[in-house]
């Protein structure tokens, strides 16, 4: 038996990196998950192959800033699967630069996908786990909501965000049992972070942890968890 046998989860950002890595191990535990992400080509990549894994799977290409794709995204794994029991917003995107040369569109990109995506998803699974009695929402955020990193105002600014949205949401979930909590990972070995020398980890470590925080018995939330590489700098880095 898994651990999650019977629930279904939602994960975006679920074609790659930590997104990918999470969605595969809810798969693995028995949850029928539904990835949503804007690369339809790693999208389905990442769906196959928890398929052949024995898995149920729906891929549903989204861009998460768009409130029209996100309710698609939610209606269409209400159809397939009759229920959401976790939401895991993973997706993400990081730009920066010295403040003086990021450009509104550089800003507006990230602060959409980072900031306004989990808001429209957290929108739509109160709407489906309010009546239903409960759920949980994992914010994938950053260490970056602690530490800031030099010349990331955008990635920066957003995740402090996300751990704002988390201190709002999960207080207006607590009494429909709806636990939001955030999930803040150091150095994680993903797709556009191969080439960095520091100490990192592999993304397995952060769906782990993902892992723990959902199947947590419903009068219990992890309210934040801080994962990091054991040797990262973190307490006063610059």
């Amino acid at each position: 038996m898994g651990q999650l046998d019977g629930k279904v989860a939602i994960v975006t950002g679920g074609g790659s990196g930590i997104g990918r890595a999470i969605a595969t191990l809810f798969a693995q535990e028995g949850c029928c998950v539904a990835i949503a992400g804007r690369t339809v080509a790693r999208l389905e990549a990442a769906a196959e192959e928890m398929r052949q894994a024995g898995a149920e799977v729906l891929a549903v290409p989204t861009d998460v800033a768009n409130e029209e794709q996100i309710a698609a995204l939610f209606a269409q794994t209400m159809e397939k699967f009759g229920r959401l029991d976790v939401l895991v917003n993973s997706a993400g995107a990081f730009d920066g630069g010295p403040v003086e040369d990021i450009s509104l569109e550089a800003w507006n990109n990230v602060v959409c996908a980072n900031l306004t995506g989990p808001f429209l998803c957290t929108r739509e699974a109160f709407r489906i786990m309010k009546p239903a009695g409960g759920g949980r929402i994992i914010n994938i955020g950053s260490i970056s909501a602690q530490r800031s990193r030099m010349h990331s105002a955008p990635y920066t600014a957003t995740k402090f965000g996300v751990d704002g949205l988390t201190h709002a949401t999960a207080l207006e979930g607590r009494e429909y049992g709806i636990a939001v909590s955030s999930l803040h990972p150091g150095n994680t070995m993903v797709e556009r972070r191969v080439d960095v020398d520091e100490p990192m980890f592999d993304a397995d470590v952060i769906a782990r942890t993902a892992l723990f925080m959902a199947t947590l018995p419903p009068e219990a939330n992890m309210f934040q968890a801080i994962v990091l590489p054991l040797e990262q700098l973190y307490i006063g880095r610059g």
